[in-house]
């Protein structure tokens, strides 16, 4: 059964619309932890515009499963992941007028910088994932870099309007999937993925970890975080 992370960010962002306290990530990662999720994901913007420094240290120092910390791959970020020392770091790109993540890692043209990048941090004893699209070439590139695990973007699937555009882009993840197992990398997946879409790429061969955000907090707003949170653990592992 996939482990289940699940992104906090939207609570720091109705947090920051009131420049408040309140909701505090902190607690809400408690509660996530309580109902059963195997750790906590959240994404330090370098625009903060939603979780900041203050809040990715103290979720280190307070929860119980492990923090995964997505970033830009910037000399900024990494001096704050080096501090922090996170269980994991997920490299993203990241563009400042963007809603969300738009897509994964070019790792085949910014191969050079990449490799730097995970070599340090890996140093500092923090496994490193790529966030990248189901593309043969930049799961190749990504082992070449000697990254530990490549979490697959999900958006193309998760968005798709017609059922047979949905099962063409899950057998392209999965035909992905297939490839990140072979080339010995650990293998998560997220983005998009909600309550009517997760069951078949939690059913994968080989994937580790889901990581899940907006849907669940946005089904927490209905039902409350802790049932949000059950519901997801008990879909992904339908197929177990």
């Amino acid at each position: 059964m996939p482990k289940l992370g699940v992104n906090i960010d939207h609570i720091a962002t109705i947090r920051q619309a009131r420049l408040s306290i309140q909701p505090d990530p902190v607690a809400a990662a408690v509660i996530v932890e309580l109902a059963g999720a195997d750790g906590i994901t959240v994404h330090l913007r370098e625009d903060r515009r939603h979780i900041q420094d203050r809040d990715v240290f103290l979720l280190k120092e307070t929860i119980k499963t492990r923090l995964n910390l997505e970033m830009a791959a910037v000399d900024e970020m990494v001096k704050i992941a080096s501090k922090l020392k996170p269980e994991s770091v997920c490299l993203v790109p990241e563009k400042r007028k963007e809603l969300t993540t738009e897509g994964g890692l070019d790792v085949c043209v910014n191969k050079k910088h990449l490799r730097k990048v995970v070599s340090f941090l890996q140093k500092k004893g923090i496994m490193v994932s790529l966030f990248i699209d189901p593309d043969l070439k930049q799961i190749k590139a990504a082992s070449e870099i000697k990254a530990q695990c490549v979490e697959l973007h999900t958006g193309a699937y998760a968005e798709a309007k017609k059922e047979y555009t949905q099962k063409k882009e899950l057998k392209r993840l999965q035909q992905a999937g297939d490839l990140v197992v072979k080339s010995g990398l650990r293998l998560n997946a997220g983005h998009g993925l909600d309550y009517k879409n997760v069951v078949p790429v939690a059913g994968m061969e080989g994937i580790e970890d889901l990581n899940i955000g907006h849907s669940i907090i946005a089904r927490a707003v209905l039902v409350g975080l802790y049932q949000a949170v059950k519901e997801m653990k008990s879909l992904i592992g339908r197929n177990r």
